[in-house]
Parts: structure tokens; C-alpha cells; sequence
């Protein structure tokens, strides 16, 4: 046995190298995860250990209290609800609207097909915070009498579900396009030798074969838009509309903050984000990966 398991140490010999490379990824993933288990061991302290003997203290008590203290304060099932109303939307239509983009640019020869491309794209280039002043004013000013409760676009789930529509589509139609030019043109041109529209290119033929990148773009949508602050910071102002990464602030009180309990709400905010990648997982993984090996 022992000669065999040398055998083994002289075929693969321990390289120097090689245990500097493994120290060093297994400190990159100790410094990434160590805000988190620096939350959930807060999260599990009370208040008042932690002011009497530190944070660094040696814990006496650990137990769920402040997570449900956090979940019952903020009212946290109503600011789910808001942040879902936003969400879905915002996901369904801005893949909806991007795919037809990139539908058009991908199956058609015009001579502009690039420029409106361009165009899409250009608008993830320019930084959010540029535009807040002339679309603040923008929202305030734009009457939709029977759409929204205010009859504005200001302090609504609408004026959020635009506002990320039209951040993200750029994107969308990007990535869509160039997985839309990797199919085979032979299946549109034999639909349309057999008389079938446009719209049923799209809808029937073209849609169905992009689902692997369709759910890798809704997984990544469905998490920037749920972990949104700036724009529901801006654009809502009734503390019942916000969505729950706004909604935190309730934890938060005029004179006196439990970093404990703010942590413990952080947490629970971050759940639904973990169970949208880990059931999409597959076909988040499946979307990166289609099309990188030749066949």
C-alpha cells in the first residue's frame, strides 16, 4: 500500500505553485463570504449583548428573534408584494420587447440594422444618475388619468416598471441578437417558402429556440431589478409604494438604529433572489454555456 500511494506522490508531485493557487482562492472566497457570515452572526445576536460587550465579543445567545422582530416591523409581506408587482412586469416585458428588437436586427438586412442596434446599447453606456433631474422632472409632469392612482408617474409601480424597461432592453436586445444570429437561417427561409408571416417566425419558430438565453436573462433581470435602490429612492415617495429594498429604511428609527435587526432584514430580503437563481440555475448555466464547443 505504501508503495503504490508513493508511486502516486511521484507521479503527482505537490507543486509549490499549485498550493499558492488553492490558499489563495480559498482566501478569495473567505474575504467574499465574509460579509455575509459577519451579517448572519450580527442578524443572531440581540441588541444588547452586542452594545455591552462589543461585536467581537464571544456570543452568549444566538437565536431567530431578530428576524422575526425585522419581518413583523417593516411589514415585510406587503413590501414583498410591491417589489413583485414591479418586477414581473418589468421582466416579462422587457424580454418581450428586446427579443422583437433583436428578432428584427438578427433575421433582417436593412441598411440601419446596426445603428438602431447601437442605439439599444448605448443606453446601458450612460449612467444612470445623469438623467435623474430632466426624468424626475418628466415624471412628475406626464398625466395618465385611469392608469395610475395619482394620475402621474411619479410615486407609482408603472413609472418603476418603465424606467427598468428601458434601462435593460439595450442589453436584452444585444445578447438576444447575436444568439438569434447563431440559428440556422435554413428554418426561417423554409417557414417562409411555406407562407408563414413574420409574426409566426417570430412567436413559433424563433422565440422557442432562444429559451436557454431568454432564462439566463431572466434570472439576471429578475435579481437587478428585485436589488434595486436608486431608482425606487427616487421615484417613490409614499413609504406603502416602495419596494423591498426601499422599505429597509423602516427599520431604521429618527433617533436610535438596531444594526442587528437591520442586518436580520437584509437577509431576509436576499431569500427571494437566492431561490430565483438556484431553480434557474440550470438554465442560467445552460444559457452561458450553449454554443461555446463546436459540434
Amino acid at each position: 500500500m505504501s508503495t503504490v500511494s508513493a508511486l502516486a506522490k511521484q507521479r503527482n508531485p505537490i507543486r509549490p505553485a499549485r498550493v499558492l493557487l488553492h490558499v489563495f482562492l480559498a482566501g478569495a472566497a473567505l474575504a467574499w463570504l465574509a460579509p455575509l457570515l459577519w451579517a448572519i452572526f450580527s442578524a443572531m445576536r440581540p441588541y444588547s449583548e452586542t452594545s455591552e460587550r462589543g461585536y467581537l465579543s464571544w456570543p452568549h445567545t444566538l437565536n431567530f428573534d431578530n428576524f422575526k422582530n425585522a419581518f413583523t416591523q417593516s411589514d415585510m409581506t406587503h413590501y414583498f408584494m410591491n417589489t413583485l408587482i414591479i418586477a414581473v412586469p418589468a421582466v416579462l416585458l422587457t424580454l418581450f420587447l428586446s427579443s422583437m428588437v433583436a428578432f428584427y436586427v438578427s433575421r433582417f438586412d436593412f441598411r440601419v440594422n446596426l445603428a438602431l442596434l447601437l442605439v439599444f446599447t448605448a443606453g446601458n453606456l450612460l449612467p444612470q444618475q445623469v438623467i435623474i433631474t430632466p426624468l424626475y422632472r418628466l415624471y412628475l409632469l406626464t398625466n395618465l388619468p385611469g392608469i395610475t392612482a395619482s394620475g402621474k408617474l411619479y410615486d407609482s409601480a408603472l413609472g418603476l416598471v418603465l424606467i427598468h424597461v428601458a434601462f435593460q432592453s439595450g442589453f436584452c436586445a444585444f445578447v438576444l441578437s447575436n444568439y438569434m444570429r447563431s440559428l440556422p437561417h435554413e428554418l426561417t427561409e423554409a417557414a417562409l417558402v411555406d407562407g408563414a408571416s413574420v409574426w409566426r417566425l417570430y412567436w413559433q419558430i424563433t422565440l422557442p429556440l432562444c429559451r436557454p438565453a431568454m432564462a439566463a436573462l431572466a434570472t439576471l433581470l429578475s435579481i437587478w431589478i428585485y436589488n434595486d435602490f436608486f431608482w425606487a429612492l427616487v421615484l417613490i415617495s409614499t413609504g406603502e409604494n416602495m419596494p423591498i429594498t426601499s422599505a429597509l429604511n423602516n427599520l431604521s428609527g429618527q433617533y436610535f438604529t438596531d444594526p442587528n435587526l437591520v442586518a436580520a432584514g437584509s437577509l431576509l430580503t436576499a431569500i427571494p433572489t437566492l431561490i430565483v437563481y438556484f431553480v434557474l440555475q440550470k438554465q442560467f448555466v445552460s444559457g452561458l454555456t450553449l454554443g461555446s464547443a463546436k459540434g
